[in-house]
């Protein structure tokens, strides 16, 4: 196999990045309310989990207590 040489490691980056500009023109990007309500629902959605993960957990907590005396 030949070796590259390192202009033709610049063409490909190049082209590469070209091609990540061209995707990102293709994207549909949020406006501001979908942006404000879409982390409004993670934010809450994590919290939410987070929840229901400390309830189980204390749940199992109090459970193995009474269980290992």
């Amino acid at each position: 196999m030949a070796a590259q040489t390192s202009a033709g490691k610049g063409a490909k980056i190049g082209g590469f990045f070209k091609g990540v500009k061209a995707e990102l023109k293709k994207v549909s990007w949020p406006n501001k309310k979908q942006l404000v309500n879409y982390t409004t629902v993670v934010l809450v959605s994590c919290g939410l989990m987070a929840l229901l993960v400390w309830l189980l957990d204390t749940i199992a907590h109090q459970l193995l207590k009474f269980i290992l005396g």
